[in-house]
C-alpha cells in the first residue's frame, strides 16, 4: 500500500495489506550488512559495534558540553568511514584514529580524555606531546597573534 524510507535512510517501512484477509500491517525492512570484524592490538577479532564507539565517547565526554545528538553522529560517521573502507576486518588503531579525528573537531578535553585511553600513553612526557600538538594545531587554525 505505501512505502517510505526512514529519515536516516536505514530501513524501509512498509504498509502492506493481505489480499486473502484485507488485514492491514507494518513491516520495516533494514539492509543486511556484511558482518565487519574488529582486529583488536592483541591479534583478536570482535565484531564491530557502534555502541561500543559510542560508550567510549561518552565516557570521554563526561560532564563536558558535548550533546548526545553529536556522539551519536561521530559514532556513525566513523562507522561510515571504517565500512567505506571496503574492508571485512579492520583494526581497533584505524577505528581509534576516526574517533579521534573527529573528536578533536568538537571538544578537546574529550579528545585527551579519549586518546588518554586509546594511545594508554606511558609517561608524562607522552602526554606532554599530545598536548603540545593539539596547541600547536590550535596556533595554525588561529593564525598569528598581534600584541
Amino acid at each position: 500500500m505505501d512505502s517510505r524510507p526512514s529519515e536516516d535512510g536505514t530501513f524501509i517501512r512498509r504498509r502492506r495489506e493481505c489480499t486473502h484477509c484485507g488485514f492491514r500491517f507494518t513491516t520495516f525492512e533494514r539492509y543486511e550488512e556484511t558482518p565487519l570484524l574488529v582486529v583488536k592490538k592483541d591479534g583478536t577479532r570482535q565484531e564491530f559495534s557502534r555502541q561500543k564507539v559510542l560508550n567510549g565517547l561518552v565516557r570521554s565526554a563526561e560532564k563536558r558540553p558535548v550533546s548526545m545528538e553529536k556522539l551519536t553522529d561521530i559514532a556513525a560517521n566513523v562507522e561510515a568511514r571504517v565500512r567505506r573502507l571496503g574492508e571485512n576486518e579492520v583494526s581497533s588503531q584505524v577505528i581509534g584514529e576516526f574517533v579521534m579525528n573527529e573528536l578533536q573537531e568538537v571538544d578537546q578535553i574529550a579528545y585527551i580524555r579519549f586518546a588518554s585511553v586509546y594511545r594508554q600513553f606511558k609517561d608524562v612526557d607522552a602526554f606532554m606531546s599530545e598536548l603540545e600538538a593539539i596547541v600547536a594545531k590550535q596556533h595554525q587554525t588561529e593564525g598569528p597573534t598581534h600584541a
